[in-house]
């Protein structure tokens, strides 16, 4: 099983994972949450989030969702896919993320690939003429 590790903005990680456990009516085991607050030290973020990804990888790894590119959450992300078997996808949103949770058997390249284009594919206009 691929885990998978939230790395957001204060309680941005927290609230997908309410509405997670709201759509399925559980949070998978496969899911924790790495919050990065304003004041909070990268470096010490960075440890933790090593110690989350020991404990989510029961050998299919790892997939990563950061928020947003750039920022310090993507940024400790990226650092923390520079270990064997972590990948990362920016961008994170719902229909991502519920994506992902849905196929928790998926090699990580594959999940990657699913976080991505579900991230996408969710964009579109609701105005009733379009």
């Amino acid at each position: 099983m691929t885990g998978i590790l939230l790395v957001t903005h204060n309680g941005l990680g927290d609230s997908f994972v309410n509405c997670i456990r709201h759509v399925l009516g559980e949070v998978p085991p496969n899911l924790k949450v790495l919050s990065v607050l304003a004041g909070d030290d990268p470096q010490l973020k960075l440890a933790e989030g090593q110690a989350l990804i020991k404990q989510l990888d029961t050998g299919g790894g790892v997939l990563i969702l950061a928020d947003v590119y750039g920022a310090t959450p993507s940024n400790i992300g990226r650092q923390l896919c520079r270990a064997e078997r972590v990948m990362g996808v920016a961008g994170l949103n719902l229909p991502m993320l519920l994506r992902v949770a849905c196929y928790p058997a998926t090699t990580l390249p594959e999940l990657a690939k699913i976080a991505v284009e579900g991230g996408r594919g969710c964009i579109t206009y609701i105005n009733p003429e379009n």
